[in-house]
């Protein structure tokens, strides 16, 4: 009888081991080892995989670490409130690991980011300032879009961020629009989807995962999704070949990801409803005609153009996966029995049809953890302190993106038959630099060592700025944002040389025609404004072209 129950024993050890012994570390294609981790899940542990949460502060909240050790959920994204301390970031991706990695099936968190270049840099701290992508767009060599990527990518996984949600293929359609702007690589849909595929390319090279957004395109509306829901009234012909030409390549050049817009095509088939929670967005047109096989994440859920259109995160947060994402992001951190689990997860328990969706959803996002977090040139789980203190903006990357700088930078006016340019000490008189930039005056002093400075920040006292500017023979004048504009104004009928120098997005030097010149570079990181005095003064010549029609 004892050998029965010590027979009975082994058998047990034999049928109930494989549920537990399977691992992420195990040997197997994506597809297999995904699919084989997913049918040993229970229904907890696959809906866990499809949530990505942010959590507010530097240090990790005990709520997100209650989330990893208890549930395991698949996901954290880093916004800029918690990267201030770049070692400190180190560390706490390392302590988000080290939990997740605890759990069943050994399974890692996708670390996520929004770093784009540019204007758009949530992790801050020791990382590099960039030209950002409207600047890759005026130089035009998807070579730049390459290395940027690759060079961004590279100090992420320094730091274990193995996800970012860059390239933005954004179509640079709506000049109003002060969401995208210099986000845009331009005007031009089949140049953004080159560009946006180089980039790609470069961040796939640094071991990070790539994400092309805001899809099916944000670029043609002057309204805030945060807010409200944008509705951006064009035709699906101009959809298909306008804002969707560079998915439709990224997703031959086979993109990972994508992130979903909440946006609203009424001129569609969808109608009203944002295609972050459309199903002939994302599954008929995306995953259908289109092509892409990857993962399809949300942009933030708790943002108001998601949230408004069912007036609940709960059902905005189901109407999600049943559209088609794969995983749903909160920029938040809920409670563990917070109202959206136990919605979605009472569903998956009523809904048949809904619990296929969700293990989908969680068996594609495994095969997307099994492909890119694991092998040679992944990025390691837990950062490396002294190498996040040795590797981050390196001189080959920052030799790079000045470059870039440098050849982005564009003469917008006058005509180079003009001679308004260069502006040298012995042609330009008095000078007065007027800006609310720290670098543009510490460039800008280089350059005109005996300036008057106006320096501005939240409010300006525009009698001070007409005083200067009277005493003044030349004026260069840092444009970035229709504020600086209305002050700019002031000076018209002085008749002084004034120079714009343009950071940012240039079409504001549209509204002052009167001006005797203008510079444009693409964004406020300190390689753009030594590249823009190094063209008004004659010492690099102005190569770029602005990238929009």
């Amino acid at each position: 009888m004892k050998n029965i129950f010590r027979l009975l024993g082994v058998i047990g050890i034999i049928i109930v081991t494989p549920l537990f012994s399977l691992s992420f570390n195990d040997e197997g294609s994506p597809e297999e080892l995904s699919s084989a981790i997913e049918k040993a899940m229970t229904d907890e542990q696959a809906l866990a995989q499809v949530f990505m949460f942010g959590w507010v502060g530097e240090e990790p909240s005990p709520v997100i670490m209650d989330w990893i050790r208890a549930r395991n959920i698949g996901g954290v994204k880093i916004f800029g409130w918690n990267t201030a301390d770049t070692l400190r970031l180190a560390k706490t991706v390392g302590e988000l690991q080290s939990a997740s990695l605890k759990n069943p099936f050994n399974i890692p968190l996708i670390i996520a980011t929004d770093q784009e270049g540019g204007w758009i840099r949530h992790v801050k701290g020791s990382t590099s300032e960039t030209p950002g992508n409207m600047a890759i767009g005026a130089a035009s060599y998807p070579r730049d879009a390459y290395l940027s990527g690759y060079y961004i990518g590279k100090e992420l996984a320094l730091l274990g961020i193995n996800m970012n949600f860059a390239p933005t293929v954004d179509i640079f359609s709506n000049r109003d629009s002060e969401l995208i702007g210099p986000r845009a690589f331009g005007s031009d849909p089949v140049k953004a989807g080159i560009l946006g595929a180089a980039f790609m390319k470069g961040q796939l090279a640094a071991g990070v995962i790539p994400t092309a957004k805001h899809y099916p395109g944000h670029g043609d509306t002057d309204l805030d999704s945060h807010g409200i829901l944008p509705k951006i009234n064009v035709s699906f012909d101009v959809l298909w070949e306008r804002e969707l030409i560079p998915y439709r390549m990224l997703a031959a050049e086979g993109i990972p990801a994508v992130m979903s817009g909440h946006l609203a095509f009424p001129m569609t088939q969808a109608k009203d409803t944002p295609a972050s929670l459309s199903s002939w967005f994302l599954n008929d047109l995306l995953r259908g005609r289109i092509g892409f096989k990857g993962v399809i994440v949300t942009d933030d859920l708790m943002m108001t153009g998601a949230t408004s259109y069912l007036g609940s995160l709960s059902r905005t947060a189901k109407q999600a996966l049943i559209a088609g994402n794969d995983i749903i992001m909160f920029s938040n951190t809920p409670l563990l029995y917070d109202p959206v689990w136990t919605l979605l997860l009472n569903s998956m328990k009523e809904d048949d049809s809904f619990r296929k969706v969700v293990r989908n959803a969680a068996r594609r996002t495994l095969e997307l953890k099994l492909r890119y977090l694991r092998g040679n040139g992944s990025v390691p789980y837990i950062p490396d302190p002294a190498r996040v203190q040795t590797g981050m903006a390196d001189h080959e990357s920052a030799a790079f993106f000045l470059n870039l700088a440098a050849r982005s930078v564009t003469i917008v006016k006058p005509s180079p038959s003009d001679s308004i340019f260069p502006v040298t000490k012995e042609n330009a008189g008095r000078v007065l630099l007027a800006g609310k930039y720290g670098d543009f005056f510490s460039y800008g002093r280089t350059a005109f060592p005996d300036a008057v400075f106006y320096r501005y920040g939240g409010t300006a006292d525009a009698d001070s700025f007409i005083s200067l500017a009277r005493n003044a023979d030349t004026v260069i004048f840092c444009l970035s944002d229709s504020y600086d504009l209305r002050l700019l104004r002031n000076i018209q009928q002085l008749n002084k040389k004034v120079i714009v120098f343009s950071v940012l997005n240039p079409v504001y030097i549209e509204s002052v025609p009167w001006v005797s010149g203008a510079v444009a570079v693409y964004s406020y990181a300190p390689e753009s404004f030594a590249a823009g005095f190094s063209a008004i003064t004659g010492r690099i010549p102005a190569q770029g072209i602005l990238p929009y029609e």
